[in-house]
């Protein structure tokens, strides 16, 4: 399976956590937070769980569509042909570090872990380390054609 296809995948499972999470938001049911698994609850219920009101998950639903349409369009579009690679590299990027901002609020501010929200960051972590791999590839495959 080629990197491409490997990235869409984990953004699909990533798209799929975070849909479950603003769910748990939006419906405030309790019981969508699985007992003894963590404590979703009282994460997806803190301060930390919104940005003006928007539910963190949103953004994170937003990037990953935002990274399969750049990686599904990237063959057909000559400027995602040419940045695509650094647009998904970028989004992968700020998306891996605000994951681990929001991992260290859960440990360190919070005291209670979701677990759905570690998937979320387990997931941005691994389309953040095939995106930087893939962006490598890019610039090693272009300065060979240049050469």
């Amino acid at each position: 399976m080629n990197i491409k296809k490997a990235t869409i995948i984990i953004a699909i499972l990533g798209i799929l956590d975070a849909i479950y999470l603003t769910i748990i938001k939006f419906t405030d049911n309790k019981a969508l937070c699985i007992e003894g698994i963590g404590d979703c609850w009282t994460v997806n219920n803190s301060s930390y769980s919104e940005w003006n009101g928007i539910p963190i998950s949103i953004f994170g639903i937003f990037a990953y569509i935002s990274i399969i349409l750049i990686l599904t369009l990237q063959n057909r579009v000559k400027f995602l042909v040419d940045f695509g690679s650094i647009f998904v590299f970028g989004i992968a990027l700020t998306g891996f570090f605000f994951s681990i901002y929001l991992t260290y609020l859960q440990f360190a501010v919070i005291k209670a872990v979701c677990p759905f929200c570690i998937i979320s960051a387990i997931t941005m972590t691994i389309v953040f380390i095939l995106s930087l791999t893939n962006l490598l590839n890019y610039q090693r495959e272009t300065n060979l054609d240049q050469n």
